[in-house]
């Protein structure tokens, strides 16, 4: 009588193999293209002049200008906020930090490509200020400048490209759950907060902090997607991808 086989160890080739989730393929694909369509609408409105659009924009502007400028030592932390703590160069500075990081872990595909979308976003931003050429606010007594056009928000757009973008480093990194949430509390309030410190020192109009979101979401989203598309192009035959 043959003797049946004895069960083997199951070795770990397969999970070394397989690739990391990145994030859901269909989710981040859905995110993108609604982020864009709303983008797209809210561009429209803002070229057009829509009226009520350029009402809320405008009422929103006068309201926050009036308490910035007789509240001065509040004004004075804004602009803190506004011109370091969440300034784009600090942004960039922190995406810096999480590229080295990865070339030095030898992750020098993901690093390119966390690089790639951070200065696609910079770009997008800066032609897209060009083509629509919209005025930022301007005010007999301002508290603040500012550069460039008005729409989108540079600074809206910059914190929420670097603040998703760590998001998603650190569900591949597998990083803790209580990490994992105490990074998105802070991205949601650096992304808000730095959209309200725009409104406030009277630089912004509040459909130019929409669009950067609605811009930056599109970006990430889209390219989290794309890398997602290429890492399960790229699995290793027979291998499959671990769940998170």
């Amino acid at each position: 009588m043959p003797s049946t086989p004895l069960p083997t160890a199951r070795t770990s080739a397969v999970d070394d193999d397989s690739p990391r989730v990145s994030a859901p393929l269909l989710p981040c694909l859905s995110f993108a293209v609604l982020c864009t369509l709303l983008f797209g609408l809210l561009l429209v409105l803002v070229v057009a002049q829509w009226g009520p659009l350029m009402s809320l924009d405008t009422a929103l502007a006068g309201t926050l200008h009036r308490t910035a400028v007789t509240a001065p030592g509040a004004t004075r932390i804004v602009r803190v906020f506004s011109d370091w703590v969440w300034d784009p160069w600090t942004m960039r500075a922190v995406l810096a930090v999480a590229v080295g990081l990865l070339v030095r872990r030898g992750e020098g595909r993901l690093a390119l490509w966390v690089a790639a979308t951070a200065l696609t976003g910079t770009g997008l931003q800066q032609v897209t200020k060009a083509l629509v050429g919209r005025d930022r606010p301007a005010w007999p007594d301002p508290v603040a400048s500012a550069h460039y056009t008005a729409f989108p928000s540079g600074h809206a757009l910059s914190a929420l490209v670097a603040g998703a973008l760590v998001l998603w480093l650190l569900r591949l990194a597998g990083a803790r759950p209580l990490w994992r949430r105490l990074a998105r509390a802070v991205v949601t309030v650096s992304v808000v907060g730095v959209s309200f410190t725009r409104l406030y020192l009277g630089v912004h109009w509040l459909s130019d902090v929409v669009g950067g979101w609605l811009l930056g979401g599109a970006l990430v989203a889209g390219s989290v997607a794309v890398y997602g598309l290429h890492t399960s192009r790229t699995r290793v035959p027979g291998a499959a991808p671990r769940a998170e």
